[in-house]
């Protein structure tokens, strides 16, 4: 029905280039495993590069938000979001306790953030402490409340209680050392 070549010619003088051997397939230059006569073992097929999940801006999720993927929010959560990497996106808001390896936010998150490496964007909105290895924020993010920056390799701190109020009514001289 069709005449096609099965080979491309190469030009006269150049050297036609070599094909690459198909990724589950032995070169014809390779070993094959095993005795003669039998089959090599199926290599195992290659896992497929996934992309961010996304809450989408007309969404409103109400419970907790776990796993080990990419997550955007661009809509709205009320719960704790515990994720690889999150992206808070200009419309997202959460309400609730914010942990991933990787946080970005450039939306509005009520509660605590925590991860690796945390960004905070020009429009950020973030009310809440912050547990960090390393901290961005940019111009114009809004942030109240503390940052505790955690040693590589450490887990991060949990906010430290304020201390009990003293029986006595004198005052109290607390002296604070460096690197202490």
């Amino acid at each position: 029905m069709f005449n096609k070549p099965k080979t491309n010619p190469a030009p006269k003088g150049q050297a036609q280039p070599p094909i690459p051997p198909l990724p589950d397939l032995p070169s014809p230059g390779q070993a094959r495993t095993g005795a003669p006569g039998q089959a090599a073992a199926p290599a195992a097929p290659p896992r497929p590069a996934r992309g961010a999940s996304v809450l989408a801006s007309d969404l409103v999720f109400e419970g907790n938000v776990s796993g080990s993927g990419e997550l955007q929010i661009d809509g709205s959560v009320k719960g704790d979001v515990r994720v690889g990497r999150l992206t808070v996106g200009e419309t997202g808001a959460v309400e609730g306790s914010v942990q991933g390896e990787t946080v970005e936010i450039r939306g509005r998150v009520v509660g605590s953030v925590t991860g690796k490496q945390v960004r905070l964007l020009g429009t950020a909105y973030v009310d809440g402490d912050i547990n960090h290895e390393q901290l961005a924020i940019e111009v114009g993010a809004y942030f109240q409340g503390r940052c505790l920056q955690a040693r590589a390799g450490q887990p991060a701190a949990a906010p430290a209680q304020p201390p009990a109020a003293p029986a006595s009514t004198e005052p109290q001289v607390v002296e604070l050392k460096p690197g202490a």
